[in-house]
């Protein structure tokens, strides 16, 4: 059985992670999304609470995604599960270069994990996490770059986002 493992903090899930998601859904037996607890290099904005529901629901037309929350290292989840494969998403050289040093220190301390990298659709290879919340925080409305649940979270938090 080929078990992948994509881990992120999702602070929020966008449609550009839900692309990838979907996309190494159809790759693998069973894929795993591990929504990250406390993220180590930024504040989250929603709770762990929100993130893990946001992907919960949104990915659960997907039989063979499961949902889970990732605390401590990503190669001891991936024991954990089984995975022999982590999924990241590139948008840019400069995604690549933080995860190609990720994946490196990864291989270092697990050699039987691969990293495999899906390029972002060109619908989504521009949104980000960090944009939504820029564009929400702003008063701009971020439907069509977030699942319509998120938005409306946006919405409850910054004001209305409709279109």
């Amino acid at each position: 059985m080929k078990i992948a493992l994509c881990p992120g903090t999702y602070d929020p899930v966008t449609n550009g992670h839900l692309d990838i998601i979907t996309r190494a859904a159809a790759k693998f037996d069973s894929l795993v999304v591990a929504v990250v607890k406390d993220p180590p290099r930024k504040t989250a904005l929603f709770s762990t609470e929100e993130r893990v529901h946001f992907v919960t629901e949104t990915t659960k037309h997907l039989d063979n995604v499961r949902v889970t929350l990732l605390e401590g290292l990503v190669v001891d989840i991936a024991r954990r599960e089984g995975a022999q494969f982590l999924i990241k998403g590139l948008r840019a050289v400069m995604d690549f270069e933080y995860e190609f040093q990720m994946a490196q220190l990864n291989k270092m301390l697990d050699p039987d994990l691969e990293t495999i990298y899906f390029m972002a659709s060109p619908r989504c290879g521009f949104i980000s996490s960090s944009g939504v919340k820029e564009i929400a925080a702003f008063g701009g409305s971020v439907l069509g770059l977030v699942p319509d649940m998120v938005a409306a979270r946006f919405g409850e938090i910054y004001g209305s986002q409709e279109a």
